[in-house]
Order: C-alpha cells, then sequence, then structure tokens
C-alpha cells in the first residue's frame, strides 16, 4: 500500500488549522517577522545571515550553495530538536511550511518523520497561505454587516468599540491592530506598526472568527491607518454601509480624553512638536508654532483643544463625507464622558435596540 502523502493543500490545511499540535516555520527569523501563519512558532533551518550567504552563492555555484546549505540545515534541525523534541510524543502532529513549501520545509518534515511523529509538509508554502490571505480580504467583507462609528477626534469611538466588545458583540478594531491612531499624533510608544502582511493575516484571522448573521462594529477609516492599506474590499464595504452611527461629546470632555489617549507627549514635547511641522503646509507656520509652544510650556489642553477644533475637526469632517455618502442618515449617539459606564450604557442602548425583545442583550456572546 502506498503510504500517505506528508504533503496537504493549503485549503485542507486552513481549514485543519486546529488540528495540528504546532505549526512550523521553518523561514529565517527576519521572514517570520515580517508574517507567519497564526500561532506559528519559527523553527529557522538558516538564519538571516546564513540564508543571505546561502542565496548569493546559488547565483554563481547551485552545487556549491547546496552543499554548504545542507550542512548548515541539518546542524539547525539537530539544534532545534535537542532544544524542542524531548518531551514531545510519537503522536505529536505539526504542520511544517518555508516560503514555497520546497527543500528547507522538506528536510525538517523529513526529520521530524523519521523519528515517528506525524508531519505534515504545507504545499506551496507561505506562498500558498498568502494567496488565501489576499482572497479571503477581496471576497469575505462584502458577507459582513459592518455598523460604522463616526464622530470627530475625541468623541470616544474607540473606546466605545471595546465597550461593545465587552457585552459581546462582534468587533473590528482596525486601529488596534494596525497599532496606530490613524492621525500625524497617531504612531503608539514603542510600538512600530506592524508590516502590511503582516496586518492583513491579522485582518484574516479576525474575518474568519465573524459570524456573518451578526453585525460587526468597526470605526470609521480612511484607505491608510499610519502607513498600512486597509484593503479595498474592506473599504468599500465600509463606503457603502447602510448602518452608520454620530458620535457626539461636549467640547471639554473630548479635550480630557486627549489629554489622557496621548498622555505620553507629556514628557516628550519635542517628539510632539516635530510631529506637528507636517501640518505647516495645510496650517500654516504661524498656527503650528503656536500649538509648539502651548505644548513646549505645559499648557497640553490648551494645544490640544486648538488642534481639535481648527485642524482635526475641519479636515476629519471633509473627509468623512467625502468616504461615507450615507452619513446624513447616520444614528446620533450622545455620549456625557469617555468614562466607563456612560460607555457601557451606549453600548447596550445599541446592541439592545439590535435584537427582539424576546432576545434581550446578556453581555455574553
Amino acid at each position: 500500500m502506498k503510504p500517505p502523502s506528508i504533503l496537504i493543500e493549503v485549503q485542507q490545511a486552513l481549514a485543519q488549522l486546529s488540528e495540528f499540535d504546532a505549526i512550523i516555520d521553518v523561514r529565517s527569523p527576519a521572514e517570520f517577522a515580517e508574517d507567519h501563519m497564526p500561532g506559528a512558532l519559527n523553527w529557522p533551518v538558516l538564519d538571516n545571515e546564513e540564508r543571505h550567504r546561502v542565496g548569493l552563492l546559488y547565483k554563481s555555484s547551485p552545487f556549491e550553495a547546496r552543499k554548504i546549505g545542507a550542512a548548515l540545515v541539518a546542524r539547525n534541525i539537530a539544534r532545534h530538536l535537542d532544544e524542542h523534541a524531548e518531551p514531545l510524543s510519537r503522536g505529536w502532529r505539526p504542520l511544517v511550511y518555508c516560503w514555497r513549501g520546497g527543500q528547507r520545509s522538506g528536510a525538517m518534515t523529513w526529520f521530524l518523520g523519521q523519528i515517528g511523529f506525524k508531519a505534515r509538509q504545507l504545499q506551496g508554502g507561505y506562498k500558498a497561505y498568502r494567496a488565501q490571505v489576499r482572497e479571503t480580504l477581496e471576497t469575505q467583507p462584502q458577507g459582513l454587516q459592518f455598523h460604522v462609528l463616526c464622530g470627530r477626534t475625541g468623541t470616544g469611538k474607540t473606546r466605545l468599540l471595546h465597550a461593545l466588545e465587552r457585552l459581546g458583540a462582534q468587533v473590528l478594531d482596525l486601529e488596534g491592530m494596525a497599532l496606530h491612531r490613524g492621525s500625524v499624533l497617531g504612531a503608539l510608544p514603542d510600538q512600530p506598526q506592524p508590516s502590511q502582511k503582516r496586518f492583513d493575516s491579522l485582518l484574516w484571522q479576525r474575518f474568519l472568527s465573524f459570524d456573518p448573521a451578526r453585525p460587526v462594529f468597526v470605526e470609521s477609516e480612511s484607505r491608510k491607518i499610519g502607513q498600512l492599506r486597509m484593503p479595498a474590499a474592506l473599504y468599500e464595504a465600509l463606503r457603502d454601509s447602510q448602518h452608520l452611527y454620530w458620535l457626539q461629546m461636549d467640547e471639554d470632555a473630548r479635550v480630557q480624553l486627549l489629554l489622557q489617549d496621548y498622555a505620553h507627549f507629556m514628557t516628550q514635547a519635542e517628539q510632539f512638536c516635530a510631529r506637528l511641522d507636517a501640518l505647516i503646509p495645510m496650517r500654516g507656520h504661524e498656527r503650528v508654532k503656536r500649538w509648539q509652544a502651548q505644548a513646549r510650556s505645559g499648557d497640553w489642553a490648551s494645544a490640544f483643544r486648538e488642534l481639535m477644533v481648527e485642524h482635526y475637526d475641519p479636515g476629519y469632517e471633509r473627509s468623512l463625507a467625502n468616504h461615507y455618502p450615507q452619513l446624513a442618515q447616520a444614528q446620533r449617539l450622545q455620549l456625557k464622558d469617555a468614562g466607563d459606564a456612560a460607555l457601557e450604557a451606549c453600548a447596550h442602548e445599541m446592541l439592545k435596540s439590535l435584537v427582539p425583545a424576546e432576545h434581550p442583550i446578556s453581555g455574553q456572546d
């Protein structure tokens, strides 16, 4: 009888992902850092420098490159087995992949199989997985019911999303995934944005968790969040949504929220001022220098208030009108402040209005 193939096609592998005991990415650490399959462990068979060296040699002498590469791969696999294999049982079932499902993953899968582990090799490797991610991002958004939270800067849109999620709603937190608040001040302290491929993978994983029969709450965004691009199909689905909310909050409460969200700048005034330089072409030297002077003097409340009223509000409302043609029909929501009690009450009322009286919101999914 012919033994079963160790190769597994990407569609089958992704459908059975939870059945594998581990997902082993044998690419270099740099490749892994750019993006990887959900939950993958990095067991590189060539490190960054080794992969670069073998790749350069391959261009002039494939045979010599294979000799050197084989020795490096064997040593690295031995090291991974020394570090990880001892507690694993005979029935351990990992999924192994590299860039295109070729020599690197084949070598690791062979060694694991010789031990007796039930290893499978992903046919097409990461490249096949990436194609599935792109396909999902092109098709999945059109089948979801997006409810879009709109509102001026500082009205608590992101916090309301989190309150909705705590009550069991389906939420897509784009800024949380992108690690950016979507403005000139939006970069998070000590948290660089993920790569575009990593952002796409996070979106893919989130989309697969959604029930299409239930609404998905999301904050209004433009085509880019920091340096990352929103998938075109997702952008169009948000733009076409018939379920829009317009959040409102008094100016003083908005300033307090901004002071909380951007508190990290209060010990880094020069970094804040450097970011504001990008606004000079739009708002002029004199106005931007006034905001910078307020920050340097510690008058953060005035700086954020003027930024909010003179820059963010007019720019946001023009942009929003272009991105969301149904905005005039948006449901108005008034928040007293961004405290937990006000947010939870608002979230509860939003969810209550979506379900029949005989199916009240319980706070659980």
